[in-house]
């Protein structure tokens, strides 16, 4: 077996979710081991943190740049590092490591305001590191399936897309409980940007409906809200897309409301047929060509093919989700890493989210928050 990548991580100390789902998916596949860390804004925290999750003294860090300087000049020092931190710390965070040629694997959205993540981009492309973004749900198979069969031409010219993300964990001001850290950073521009659901779940919705059609949005008319008194972002946004080639698109993001969980739906239609998909039940696929009756594909069963085949895990029946969708990016990373560490192609079946993704996904809060301003109108992304 080769040689794990030795992995960083700046933010998610022991006691934070998200870190924990990283470090979770970086392991699954064996490709990877944890190293070295800045866990924590605060020293004290990351040391605690360190010590957790049993990462040497040494290689425990009180800040991303430390930790950027030191594990460049060592030996064995770390090949990538993950960011998953508040969002207003992706870009200096990914700087320090992109211009010591370190990978960056970052949590989306890529940074919390456009003129960094312009930046970012020329950093990325300057520094000859790969930068993969974690949007996970590109990972999950049948979502695969899905892009597959719009490329072959399964559902003929595309006509509409619909796609929404909708929660309810922010139905009230929990920000201002001191209960929640997630809600409190979450729903604080200086941290999360000026969009609140549209950065933290529309992007990810934004990113999903382009990575299945391959489509890119030419304007959008956003109409924005803050449903909770006193929440200074919008925690529910109706957008409406033009996309390239006069496919229609809708998006809606709300983490107001109530009943729902983590409900990301996808449906996608066109001149041959229509494909609709869950995130709440991500094995199955729903296809319906024009005229016939529904057809329900699996994953790693009745319909599925090649390419959601090699990301999946389980035999049929047996659940995939999350965890394993997140597990697929790094495992995309690490091929993608050891390709070009070898001095070799990546493979052409590789497939992540990357700066430029990102750039997209900033770039579409932006034109929400800008659109919403004017009362809806439309407006252009600012890429």
């Amino acid at each position: 077996m080769a040689t794990r990548i030795r992995l960083g991580m700046v933010g998610g100390g022991n006691d934070a979710f998200i870190g924990g789902v990283h470090r979770i998916a970086a392991r699954i596949d064996g490709e990877f081991d944890l190293v070295a860390g800045a866990l924590s804004s605060t020293p004290e925290k990351a040391k605690a943190s360190g010590a957790v999750l049993g990462l040497a003294p040494d290689r425990t860090y009180g800040d991303f740049r430390e930790m950027a300087i030191r594990e460049n000049r060592i030996k064995d020092g770390i090949q990538a590092v993950s960011i998953v931190t508040p969002n207003h710390v992706h870009y200096p965070a990914a700087r320090e490591f992109l211009k010591r040629g370190i990978h960056v694997i970052c949590d989306k959205p890529l940074t919390s305001n456009l003129p960094d993540a312009r930046k970012l981009v020329k950093i990325a492309e300057e520094s000859g590191a790969l930068f993969v973004l974690t949007h996970n749900y590109t990972g999950y198979p049948m979502v695969r399936q899905a892009r597959e069969m719009v490329a072959a031409g399964d559902l003929g010219e595309l006509r509409v897309v619909q796609v929404e993300y909708a929660q309810d964990w922010l139905s009230t001001a929990v920000e201002t409980t001191g209960t929640n850290k997630q809600s409190e950073w979450r729903t604080d521009p200086e941290r999360t940007g000026a969009g609140g659901s549209t950065g933290d779940i529309g992007t990810h919705a934004f990113n999903l409906a382009s990575f299945v059609t391959g489509l890119e949005v030419e304007s959008l008319s956003a109409d924005l809200d803050s449903f909770v008194e006193g929440r200074r972002v919008d925690d529910n946004g109706h957008v409406m897309l033009r996309y390239t080639g006069g496919v229609k698109g809708m998006l809606w993001c709300s983490q107001v409301a109530v009943g729902n969980e983590n409900a990301l739906k996808l449906r996608v239609y066109g001149t041959k047929g229509g494909l609709e998909w869950a995130q709440e039940d991500p094995n199955y696929l729903w296809y319906t060509p024009f005229g016939e009756p529904k057809r329900l594909l699996t994953r790693s069963g009745a319909g599925a093919g090649d390419v959601a085949n090699r990301v999946s895990r389980t035999p049929g029946g047996h659940p995939e989700g999350y965890l394993e969708g997140f597990a697929n990016i790094y495992a995309e990373a690490a091929r993608a890493i050891r390709a070009k560490e070898a001095g070799e192609d990546i493979p052409a079946d590789v497939v992540f989210p990357n700066v430029q993704d990102g750039l997209k996904g900033v770039a579409f809060v932006d034109a929400c928050v800008r659109s919403s301003a004017r009362d809806a109108a439309w407006v252009k992304l600012a890429l």
